[in-house]
């Protein structure tokens, strides 16, 4: 079992656009997580360290071409006073773009476990100086092969994700355990509520019947078979596990 950290968990933000993001993540369960003190999300904005009038964060590409690149001073001086403010600890620092490895339940996992917690970097425009990418960042990461405005929906997605891998985050523990990708290829069972008959509709009789092993067996069974019919590639990837395990015992 995880134990609670001695501190709340830090993420770090770098984004042109902090409106965006805070209405989110200052709401239901992750804002209550930042009243307790479970986790604490900062912003930094690159235009906070321009030195002209306009606050210039962006200027055209070398070379020609559509649109604009985010310049690599105001994002170093940036990602450089996290850093300074989060002494001697040191974030991780992710950059959100589609060169990186993709994001999921097992990387979200990796990140819950970081003692100096992430620092992400939004990218906005035609995207950043390559120079960032190369010498100022940890590692780049994508949430899926599609084309956004921008990395501030990308880095919601992550903190998401690792908020609720926290201990003391969900109300119950056990939830984050039993949902799909966790542990586990499966996806997740069918889940019902009241009332037990809607529109003609009824709940399986077995999730009425009290009988625990009986409803863990249906569960399993329909995570299985829910796998199997909506992504098989998950539904392959939990067979070979299967199959190993099997094969090891």
């Amino acid at each position: 079992m995880s134990t609670p950290r001695e501190a709340p968990y830090p993420f770090d933000v770098v984004t042109l656009f902090e409106p965006l993001m805070s209405a989110y993540l200052g709401g239901s369960i992750l804002g209550r997580a930042a009243e307790r003190g479970i986790i604490e999300v900062s912003y930094t904005d690159p235009r906070d360290f321009t030195h002209d009038v306009h606050r210039t964060v962006d200027d055209g590409p070398f070379g020609g071409g559509a649109g604009m690149v985010m310049m690599p001073e105001p994002l170093a001086s940036a990602i450089e006073s996290v850093h300074a403010r989060r002494a001697p600890a040191r974030p991780r620092v992710i950059l959100l773009g589609p060169a990186g490895r993709v994001f999921d339940q097992r990387v979200a996992a990796e990140y819950a476990a970081l003692p100096g917690g992430i620092c992400l970097v939004c990218g906005r425009y035609e995207g950043i100086d390559e120079r960032i990418a190369e010498h100022m960042v940890d590692e780049e990461l994508s949430i899926g092969d599609y084309v956004l405005t921008g990395g501030e929906l990308g880095a919601m997605v992550v903190i998401d994700a690792v908020s609720r891998l926290l201990p003391g985050v969900l109300g119950n523990a056990e939830g984050a355990h039993d949902e799909s990708f966790t542990g586990t290829p499966l996806l997740e069972h069918p889940q019902y509520t009241r009332p037990r008959e809607w529109r003609g509709h009824t709940v399986p009789d077995v999730l009425l019947s009290g009988h625990h092993a009986a409803i863990d067996r249906w569960r399993q069974d329909q995570r299985v078979a829910r796998t199997r019919a909506r992504r098989p590639d998950l539904y392959a990837r939990w067979e070979r596990s299967r199959d190993e395990e099997e094969g090891a015992g």
